[in-house]
């Protein structure tokens, strides 16, 4: 397994080498094969696309993807830490090197065009929009069905990939959902390169079209790894971006329902949550990478940032930990309450077993084989629960959210007695404990706008409310972006 992921990398990024210019939609996705050349071998043979598909996978891992040399520049979960810093659930409890201090947890970034981290997330999520429009324009485009199974596989993924791609940044560019608003340049065509900001709803239309083919599309895909998006993970996508506009929950429940049904992956138990969350073969992970050593990442990864048993920031005084009052908040019989090392003199409340490299070596792990979590069913779960209890099922709410907990303490029978706000906030808290450092939180946060207040373990801004929408927790469109693109010459609304 771990083998063909490195051979199939190496493969994707030959295929698909991109630029680093200032541009970021970067013009030719290939030095070495045209769009033409990839359309027309399309029709006969979808494989040569497959190449593109797996390029952007291996950009989701690769390093300074948002065309900055920072070490938090290293594609999607680089993004998730600034996701969980900026919602308060992850406090940088001590900085020694000082990334994400200023920028992120004292909101210097936010609120300043021209800081990197602006540009770093912009970047990223536009190159993979771009990549995703090579595929698509290959086999046809959006509304295409192709006849060949690969290639319909092929399409779906791409879609998949443009949906995720523009939730993210809808989620991390505006500050709140508003259909009217104009908030990013849609590029839905791989001749698009500049252009204006176009409605909310415009880009949310375009998302769930793109995610309901892929559906369609992936329907009957057996994926070769975890790395590739399938139907369950397009369902998953789908719940999120139907849940972050509020109104259609529904909808999210019979999304994350089907998942659930399907019974393909079943929750982590009381076990596999304190085992590391380092390989992509756990039964409840629904999406990750297969990393090797091979593959060369190392200072510069998530583990980097986040393992004190990696050989980087974690270990050598960066601690990334739980929020004090969230830790408070877990019950004492809770088993994720053993994810987090609770040190009576200082509580930096690390989160030592829940993200290690089995090694268990202080900074021991030097290139990374542990792996990356995207998407586990566990989320499917909460969602479920929480579009249940929105849209007036109270009790299958109530259900679903047991069924998570009779797996993490002896006693769930208390949740039969909430109803109304007191039950949407047990589940919003659920949320925030399961899934604490895995990119999450944030989005729970937006989806049910929340405010946030900081523990006493974090270095700044310790007691402060801040609403959901605020502007600090939203990046802006980035000064090259204004500079270079005529369409756009303001930031954020």
């Amino acid at each position: 397994m771990k083998n063909k992921f490195y051979i199939s990398t190496i493969m994707a990024l030959m295929l698909l080498t991109f630029s680093c210019e200032d541009d970021f939609l970067d013009r030719e996705p290939s030095e070495f094969i045209t769009q033409n050349q990839i359309t027309d071998a399309a029709v006969t043979n979808p494989g040569i696309v497959a190449g593109t598909i797996a390029g952007i996978y291996s950009l989701m891992i690769q390093t300074e993807t948002g065309g900055t040399t920072g070490d938090d520049d290293f594609g999607q979960k680089g993004n998730d830490i600034f996701g969980d810093m900026l919602c308060g659930d992850m406090a940088l409890s001590r900085s020694t090197f000082g990334w994400y201090r200023a920028s992120i947890t004292e909101f210097q970034g936010p609120q300043d065009f021209t800081f990197g981290d602006n540009r770093q997330v912009w970047r990223y999520y536009f190159r993979l929009v771009r990549s995703a429009n090579s595929a698509i324009s290959a086999f046809g485009g959006s509304d295409a069905v192709p006849e060949l199974e690969e290639a319909r596989y092929n399409l779906g993924q791409a879609l998949a990939i443009r949906a995720h791609s523009y939730f993210y940044l809808t989620q991390y560019f505006a500050n709140d959902y508003n259909p009217s608003a104009e908030i990013l340049p849609l590029y839905d065509d791989i001749e698009d390169v500049n252009g204006p900001k176009v409605a909310t709803s415009v880009i949310y239309d375009l998302m769930e079209s793109d995610l309901t083919s892929a559906i369609s599309l992936l329907e009957g895909f057996g994926r070769s790894a975890k790395n590739e998006i399938n139907q369950d993970v397009a369902r998953g996508i789908l719940a999120y971006v139907l849940g972050s506009r509020r109104d259609r929950w529904g909808d999210v429940a019979s999304q994350t329902g089907a998942v659930i049904d399907g019974g393909a992956f079943p929750l982590m138990t009381a076990e596999e949550i304190v085992g590391g969350f380092n390989d992509v073969n756990t039964p409840g992970w629904m999406w990750g990478i297969d990393l090797t050593s091979e593959i060369g990442l190392n200072l510069v990864s998530w583990w980097g940032q986040m393992d004190s048993f990696t050989f980087s920031y974690a270990w050598a005084g960066d601690y990334k930990a739980i929020d004090q009052d969230l830790y408070d908040a877990i019950s004492a019989d809770d088993a994720r309450k053993a994810q987090f090392n609770d040190d009576p003199e200082n509580r930096f409340l690390l989160p030592l077993d829940k993200f290690y490299d089995p090694g268990r070596v202080i900074g021991g792990q030097r290139f990374i084989e542990t792996d990356y979590i995207y998407m586990r069913v566990a989320e499917m779960y909460l969602l479920n629960a929480e579009a249940l209890a929105k849209s007036g099922n109270e009790p299958g709410a109530r259900e679903r959210l047991k069924e998570l907990l009779d797996l993490r303490i002896p006693d769930s029978s208390y949740i039969d007695g909430l109803a109304g706000q007191d039950l949407l906030d047990e589940i919003y808290l659920q949320t925030r404990i399961e899934l604490w450092g895995e990119g999450k939180s944030y989005l729970a946060m937006k989806r049910n706008q929340a405010t946030i207040t900081r523990g006493p373990n974090h270095l700044s801004f310790v007691g402060i409310p801040i609403e959901h929408n605020d502007e600090r927790l939203t990046f802006e469109i980035p000064f090259l972006e204004i500079q270079n693109n005529p369409f756009i010459n303001t930031q954020n609304e």
